[in-house]
């Protein structure tokens, strides 16, 4: 028998839905739509068309009794977007700057990136590096301990990800979600809408947490 709203499968009540609004960065094609489309369909297309503008998708992960929904903006790489991303990552709670661990510039990319985002975004933004392309780490150019240090050295989370495996995708997430304040809805939907959605939808990802975590955020019961 399937839970009614507002209940986990096993009948017990789900306390709150927590909205936040998470934007992707990075130069072009280190994968940033193949994340995305890992994340939400659990699917990988060995040839992604690059994004024009910015793409729009959702997806829910669920953690103990609070439920986190993601609007994910997955922006443009190209040079000539560069002045449209203020417009995509202004109010969001979370991003995740992406590089391919085989393209040293594009992890300097990263870093101009996460500079920018310290300097004009939110001021509690969530950030979350991701070394992408793990699965070809046979012409590996960044190593994993250079992004570790700089990550720890500006208070990021960091994973090293593929979107082809799934390599640390879902966990990647899942870490933010955990990050996230969870508890002002006085704040709920702030700084959600940008633009022309352009498609949504995906699968819940269910997962055990044991303890909540963070204040603040964007929820409601």
């Amino acid at each position: 028998m399937s839970a009614r709203p507002g209940q986990r499968p096993n009948g017990l009540p789900r306390d709150k839905i927590c909205q936040f609004k998470l934007v992707l960065l990075g130069e072009s094609a280190v994968g940033k739509s193949s994340l995305v489309l890992r994340f939400v369909k659990g699917q990988f297309h060995e040839y992604q068309e690059s994004t024009i503008g910015a793409a729009f998708l959702t997806q829910t992960v669920n953690l103990d009794d609070t439920t986190v929904k993601f609007e994910i903006w997955d922006t443009a790489g190209q040079e000539r977007y560069h002045s449209l991303a203020p417009m995509y990552y202004r109010g969001a709670q979370a991003a995740i700057v992406v590089y391919d661990i085989t393209n040293q510039d594009t992890f300097a990319r990263a870093k101009t990136w996460v500079k920018e985002l310290q300097r004009q975004a939110s001021p509690n933004i969530v950030i979350a590096l991701s070394g992408n392309k793990a699965d070809m780490s046979s012409k590996r150019m960044v190593e994993y301990d250079e992004a570790q240090s700089y990550a720890e050295e500006n208070s990021l989370l960091f994973m090293e990800t593929s979107a082809k495996t799934a390599m640390n995708v879902n966990e990647m997430f899942l870490a933010i979600a955990k990050k996230l304040p969870k508890v002002d809805p006085a704040t709920t939907r702030q700084g959600t809408g940008t633009g022309q959605r352009g498609g949504a939808g995906g699968r819940v990802i269910d997962v055990t947490h044991e303890e909540s975590s963070g204040q603040g955020g964007c929820c409601k019961n």
